[in-house]
């Protein structure tokens, strides 16, 4: 029997779920697998080579032979593709938008679901995604599902993207943000929504340090 610890952070693109993640990870101990780095790493690779979204077929064909694989070096994630660091590539929007489309191929899922829970196997973890509470870690101590408004979340990235030096839209943005929560909400496979044990946290008003203290909290609380 295994005396890991799995804590779970499901929500809607630009939640915060990744900040939040790793800064749970940080104070715990445990391993931040970022699951969407893995599946926009996988996206890149698409992309790259000349695949579309609406290709589901060249995508179901060249998933299984791509490896995607997440380290930890002097406390950083590198996210590797085929051996090489693609960690100042993949947070582009071009690669979430393509992320979003190739995720609910059941080849892409496949491959990338089997890494990620052979990581908490062998790992106590943190993860976060769209789909970790319902599918990846049906069992995981901890559930959470991270939300807040589409306007928030689209300041926010608005906000990141201009601290980079990115000239965007913030009304661009939020199309995007809301036409993404309606494809993974109602996308065929595993799609986004919450675990019937998972808590229900809104991020909208809540500052990183108050969401982080609500999570610790509840692994007080849920994990022994």
């Amino acid at each position: 029997m295994s005396n890991n610890i799995a804590i779970a952070i499901d929500g809607p693109a630009g939640a915060g779920k990744s900040t939040i993640a790793k800064l749970i990870a940080k104070r715990k101990g445990y391993i931040y697998v970022d699951t969407g780095a893995m599946y926009r790493a996988m996206a890149l690779y698409f992309i790259e080579q000349g695949i579309g979204a609406d290709e589901q077929e060249r995508i179901s064909k060249a998933a299984p032979g791509v490896d995607v694989t997440i380290t930890y070096k002097n406390g950083e994630q590198i996210v590797w593709l085929n051996g090489r660091n693609v960690n100042g590539l993949i947070r582009t929007e071009e690669v979430g938008k393509m992320a979003s489309s190739s995720s609910a191929n059941s080849e892409v899922r496949k491959k990338l679901v089997e890494l990620q829970q052979a990581l908490a196997r062998k790992e106590s973890v943190v993860m976060d995604g769209r789909d970790i509470g319902t599918c990846v870690l049906p069992d995981a101590d901890v559930k959470v599902y991270l939300t807040a408004d589409s306007h928030v979340r689209a300041v926010r990235r608005y906000e990141e993207l201009r601290a980079k030096g990115q000239e965007c839209d913030l009304d661009i943005i939020e199309k995007d943000i809301i036409d993404r929560d309606n494809q993974d909400m109602h996308r065929e496979i595993s799609p986004l929504r919450q675990a019937e044990d998972a808590v229900l946290l809104d991020s909208s008003s809540m500052t990183i340090e108050q969401v982080a203290d609500a999570i610790m909290d509840l692994c007080d609380q849920g994990v022994k």
